[in-house]
């Protein structure tokens, strides 16, 4: 697999799914090795020449510390110099959140769009942003990383019993080998709440998207959850356009995503 190093030395590891058209990078969000974007990356390669990279602290990517969201947007930005030196984005979840602070940041990015951000939007969702960041904090320096997954996903809406279920399977092993970077993608959320005099300097056209509604893996969440989040953070960018795709999930069909993607990249 090939690999680039970032300006503190880490090496970060990519693949690139196609070679014609425009560069078009996909950045990965929470407890995600880079591979959850591949179907996505599949169908946008018709059309585009697809980057798929593993984020610091994922599969062959390396993890310099200390850790700062500067050196996850100079990762980012060591990709795209070497593949071609500009590209548009595609940013799911905390990548989003990435993705928008690596275009505030000035990186040569043309289009974004970003899915399902999950910015908190109310006071009673942020005071739970800030408990979570303690604890997740708290397990973390004790190395419980069992217990920073159970609080992302109690976080993210799901049942306790969701969560035991969870540590059953034979997932789990590999979750606990991403989950310290639970505290990366908090990082990329900052306080919770849109970051609107970032978002503000995004000059570039963004598209927000989100699902119908939420996923089932998320019940607990308010049902507008994903569509607060993307409406408050469109409110802050110059140039937003919002979509809704006509079918739930967290993590898009690429079906459906993949033609909107390809005609925004093209308009």
């Amino acid at each position: 697999m090939p690999q680039v190093t970032s300006s503190d030395g880490t090496p970060i590891g990519y693949d690139q799914l196609s070679q014609d058209g425009p560069v078009v990078v996909l950045v990965s969000g929470g407890l995600d090795d880079g591979t959850e974007n591949i179907p996505l990356g599949e169908d946008l390669a018709r059309r585009f020449s697809v980057i798929t990279y593993r984020r610091r602290g994922r599969g062959d990517s390396g993890d310099r510390q200390p850790y700062a969201v500067q050196r996850e947007v100079d990762d980012l930005g060591a990709v795209i110099n070497a593949t071609g030196g500009r590209a548009h984005l595609f940013g799911a979840s905390s990548g989003g959140a990435l993705a928008l602070e690596a275009a505030a940041a000035g990186l040569p990015v043309d289009r974004i769009a970003v899915h399902e951000v999950p910015y908190l939007i109310g006071d009673a969702m942020l005071a739970a942003w800030q408990a979570y960041r303690s604890d997740l904090a708290a397990a973390l320096d004790s190395d419980d990383r069992d217990e920073a997954l159970r609080l992302f996903m109690r976080l993210a809406g799901s049942a306790e019993e969701e969560i035991a279920g969870a540590e059953a399977t034979p997932m789990w092993p590999k979750l606990r080998a991403l989950a310290p970077t639970l505290r990366y993608d908090a990082a990329c959320l900052g306080d919770g709440g849109p970051p609107a005099e970032r978002l503000a300097q995004v000059r570039q056209p963004v598209l927000l998207t989100t699902g119908v509604t939420i996923d089932p893996h998320s019940a607990g969440l308010p049902v507008d959850f994903f569509g607060a989040a993307a409406d408050a953070a469109a409110a802050c960018l110059p140039r937003a356009r919002r979509e809704t795709i006509k079918v739930p999930g967290h993590v898009p069909d690429p079906n459906v995503l993949g033609p909107l993607l390809t005609s925004f990249y093209t308009a």
